[in-house]
């Protein structure tokens, strides 16, 4: 057996190669939305295709990385893989997530044997479709979202495929922005291929592969212990989103009932609503990212994170559910729903452990995107991710705007949404009084305002929590619900009802104001030094 010394050496060594990897591929990128906004990640797998090491990216990719994973090794065996091969997939029904997160894998060969693999996932900021930036909210099915690619060959023994190439070039919007960003992806699995193979010289690849299954092997005892110390029994939560995007007085329903027993913890979605017309459908791949993202968040965050991590959960996920959507059922908008499947489940283990358990947060990460013909020619496809309040808990008040519940993105600069687009940024601020009140306050939602400076811009808007506020715990107030409008250059003003695609002209703008998060405990109790603080500072009106 190796010695302890040895493998927690080892274990901080691969956590280091995923974060280069990391680094690798945000630095090569290409669009905005990844080298500013952080929309990629990467991550090592065991030569089955087990999760080995992850980079601080975002737990949605790296959990949705796990059926890709799956997928390529049983498209392509891994007997006929070679080194130089590298493969790609992102469609939904065959291991992905949604068509613009594409995944790209690469195999760790040493000495002629599979030791490992490579992978990135990254947020295309087009992947072609029916409205620019790949994300139509009035979608009815998955080929109106844009190109789809089964399990692919990119690479064949380091020649890359030019057939495939031309293919997505020419489906997409910005082309030499996508394929740079691909390009990036491969980078970053090159990094990590180089780094295994010096691993595996100097331990050799037979006691290097022993390590990794000591390292899944602990992580799946430690999680174990972790979740024995929370009390056994099934515990229940709902939750409403405010609709599909295309009925959009329809709220959709999130039901969980997570049981916690010597077995492990299994999630039942039964009581979620059918699929749903519009693109909020979620495949699989993404109630298992919550539920990965939701075990790590009540276990011990020194565990190392792994596959030993998520071999206690199961899943049941109802047929032609929300949950589980029956091909060609739309899905481009998955991430707001993983975030509500995600504090739903959390919810739920709120029963089990209140003393633990901060209030919900707001859950939404509002993303709008932007297209058309640049006044300097060609096209241009831009998106932003804008967060929202995290909840208050039983010692602090909620974070401002911050990424919560299994996303992990940052909002595009103001210089470079203007130095790419012609889109003026005018206003960015916290939004005052969106909190919960309580004894500590919800984290504030933000403020922001886009004018389009030119004409025909076609203009998505995916928002959440427009309709229903997250709910404050032990006295605590709600959060404010979101709010958005365009105002017309004409004067006139247009509410979007959480989800719209529409046009732009040169003048308009659009105000999108994001909730807040839920107090937690009584208000009247909240400190007067911290309430003066808050007036003082602006975040609640006087």
């Amino acid at each position: 057996m190796t010695d302890p010394i040895t493998i927690e050496v080892t274990r901080h060594k691969l956590e280091g190669i995923a974060n280069e990897m990391q680094s690798t591929l945000l630095r090569s990128s290409f669009s905005p939305i990844v080298k500013e906004g952080l929309d990629a990640s990467a991550g090592l797998f065991t030569a089955d295709g087990q999760t080995l090491a992850q980079a601080c990216a975002i737990p949605i990719h790296l959990a949705t990385l796990i059926p890709v994973m799956k997928k390529i090794i049983e498209t392509f065996p891994p007997d006929t893989m070679h080194p130089g091969d590298t493969f790609l997939l992102n469609d939904p029904y065959t291991g992905g997530t949604h068509l613009p997160d594409i995944a790209i894998i690469q195999p760790i060969i040493h000495r002629g044997q599979i030791i490992a693999f490579s992978a990135a996932m990254t947020h295309h900021q087009d992947m072609g479709g029916m409205s620019a930036g790949s994300v139509p909210t009035n979608a009815t099915e998955i080929y109106q979202e844009g190109l789809r690619l089964p399990p692919l060959k990119f690479r064949d023994k380091g020649v890359v495929n030019e057939t495939l190439v031309a293919i997505i070039r020419q489906n997409v919007r910005i082309p030499d922005t996508v394929m740079g960003d691909i390009n990036a992806q491969v980078a970053a699995c090159s990094i990590g291929a180089r780094r295994i193979g010096e691993l595996a010289d100097k331990f050799g690849h037979n006691a290097l592969l022993a390590i990794f299954e000591e390292l899944l092997g602990r992580s799946e005892t430690m999680t174990r212990q972790a979740l024995a110390k929370i009390p056994s029994g099934t515990y229940r939560y709902v939750d409403f989103m405010d609709n599909d995007g295309i009925e959009l007085d329809k709220p959709i329903r999130i039901e969980v009932a997570v049981t916690v027993s010597d077995a492990g913890i299994h999630i039942d979605f039964t009581g979620t609503s059918p699929q749903v017309r519009g693109p909020m459908n979620c495949v699989p791949s993404g109630s298992l990212a919550a539920a990965c993202f939701a075990i790590r968040a009540v276990t011990d965050p020194a565990i190392p994170t792994n596959a030993g991590c998520f071999r206690p959960i199961s899943l049941h996920l109802p047929e032609g559910s929300l949950v589980n959507p029956v091909e060609p059922a739309p899905v481009n908008a998955r991430t707001s729903t993983i975030k509500r499947i995600t504090t739903s489940i959390l919810g739920a283990l709120a029963e089990a452990i209140p003393d633990r358990m901060p209030a919900p947060a707001a859950g939404q990460m509002a993303l709008v995107a932007f297209g058309g013909r640049h006044p300097a020619g060609g096209n241009f496809v831009t998106g932003d991710l804008i967060a929202s309040g995290s909840g208050a808990s039983a010692t602090s008040d909620g974070v401002d705007v911050i990424e919560t519940d299994a996303t992990n993105c940052m909002n595009l600069p103001a210089e470079a949404m203007e130095m790419e687009t012609p889109i003026r940024l005018n206003r960015l601020s916290l939004r005052a009084g969106s909190g919960g009140a309580g004894t500590h306050r919800g984290g504030l939602g933000t403020l922001r305002e886009y004018e389009v400076l030119t004409d025909n811009v076609t203009f998505t808007h995916r928002g959440e929590r427009h309709f229903s506020a997250a709910r404050g715990v032990f006295g605590g107030g709600d959060g404010a619900q979101a709010e958005s409008v365009i105002l017309r250059a004409d004067g006139t003003t247009e509410t979007i009802p959480s989800k719209v695609v529409t046009r732009l002209m040169k003048g308009d703008r659009v105000i999108l104001q994001t909730a807040g998060g839920a107090g937690y405990g009584d208000p009247a109790l909240r400190s007067a030094d911290a309430t003066a603080a808050d007036v003082a500072d602006g975040k609640v009106p006087a």
